[in-house]
């Protein structure tokens, strides 16, 4: 394991990619816990006005990745992308303590984390670009540890934050989370290679191009199973901690052992899976990671004491280590000419999944109780295990031999 992991630093830029996926994690987790304590204790917003800023900015992500999803695989400098998108991030944070009208703050916000929500995906791409480059055999385990590492960054920027809002407030968190973007877009500017060549041997005439798309069932049904999943997940996130006090009777310390077994597990879990990537595809392990979240919420559906929920954790990470680490990599597959479109697609789909299972949680929650949302849970994984069992998937994919024009 230690001399595949020491390989992968061959691969062009990959040092660099380490880097700066953990500093994305860590930035973003240093201001995620405090933005909602902020926006409505400092700044004044009711839930509701908050909810929509979260929703409004995740949408604009969504749409602006695609568009740039679209041309950044048809020789757009991928390198200029991520470094203009994480200024935008920057700036999107210090907006949060430079405007104090709520509707001009909507507007910067939606306008520049949706810029700034293309750079992990073109990161992504980039380091595909760069594995295809290498020829390695390993380029699920290449990006399954860039992965864990993003996931690492959450388990330090929530202390950072905690120590940065005692001795400098909400003005030093924001800044400070600004500065962090604003470290990573100089990493890219100054230790960052472009990789103009990759384009040289693409296909000559726009016709040649092939653009995947969503009314393609190859793509759109995992799409949308892995929308479900991450929906799941959020779902599960916000639930567990009521389900243990409310349903349960445990205690906040249950609740704290819960959420930090888990995040304990995903990161070796994660990286051991990519590792299992030449013995296993990336659609087998997407099948199984549905079984075991059968598994993990039927548990939880019957549970009756705290400590089964701690237990079950372990089904947790598992669930949660192939769905992130490795969905990345499924879509990899699927469109191994299109490394751009693949990683939107899959952040597209994580972002679409945690709004839907951030509105919708409590919400199904309020009318059918802490303990049956759990199978409702139950029944949207095997939702998303039956619609990748339809899926016709191809590891080389045909998919991007296709010639879509639409998305």
């Amino acid at each position: 394991m230690i001399l595949r992991i020491k390989k992968l630093f061959a691969i062009k830029g990959y040092n660099l990619f380490v880097i700066c996926m953990l500093l994305v994690g860590t930035g973003i987790s240093i201001t995620m816990p405090y933005l909602s304590l902020y926006s409505t204790e400092e700044f004044g917003m009711s839930t509701g006005a908050f909810g929509i800023l979260m929703a409004v900015s995740s949408l604009s992500g969504v749409i602006i990745n695609s568009f740039i999803a679209k041309r950044s695989d048809s020789g757009i400098n991928r390198k200029k992308i991520i470094i203009f998108a994480m200024i935008s991030s920057a700036l999107g944070y210090a907006s949060y303590i430079t405007f104090h009208n709520y509707f001009i703050l909507l507007i910067t916000v939606t306008l520049f984390n949706g810029i700034g929500a293309a750079a992990m995906p073109q990161i992504f791409a980039f380091a595909q670009e760069s594995a295809n480059a290498s020829k390695t055999d390993d380029k699920t385990f290449a990006l399954s540890t860039l992965r864990s590492l993003f996931s690492l960054g959450f388990l330090i920027g929530p202390l950072g934050g905690t120590i940065i809002l005692r001795e400098a407030g909400y003005k030093g968190l924001f800044l400070g989370t600004s500065f962090i973007f604003l470290i990573i877009a100089s990493l890219v500017f100054f230790f960052l290679q472009n990789q103009n060549h990759t384009f040289h041997n693409k296909k000559k005439s726009k016709e040649q191009v092939p653009v995947p798309s969503l009314n393609n069932k190859r793509i759109r049904y995992p799409f949308i199973a892995f929308a479900l999943l991450f929906a799941v997940n959020s779902i599960n996130g916000i639930n567990t901690p009521l389900f243990i006090i409310n349903e349960l009777h445990g205690s906040y310390n249950e609740v704290g052992i819960v959420v930090s077994v888990c995040a304990g597990l995903e990161i070796p879990i994660m990286i051991a899976l990519g590792a299992l990537s030449r013995n296993i595809t990336n659609h087998s392990l997407m099948i199984i990671s549905c079984f075991i979240g059968g598994i993990y919420f039927l548990v939880l559906t019957t549970a009756s004491h705290s400590w089964i929920l701690i237990a079950a954790q372990l089904l947790q990470a598992i669930f949660v280590a192939i769905v992130m680490g490795n969905g990345l990599s499924y879509f990899s597959d699927l469109l191994p000419d299109s490394p751009g479109m693949s990683a939107t697609i899959y952040s597209n789909g994580s972002t679409i999944g945690r709004l839907v299972g951030n509105l919708g949680g409590g919400f199904i929650a309020t009318f059918i109780g802490f303990r049956l949302v759990n199978l409702v849970c139950l029944l949207l994984v095997l939702l998303s295990f039956f619609i990748l069992l339809r899926t016709n998937y191809h590891g080389k994919s045909e998919v991007a031999r296709e010639k879509i024009h639409s998305i």
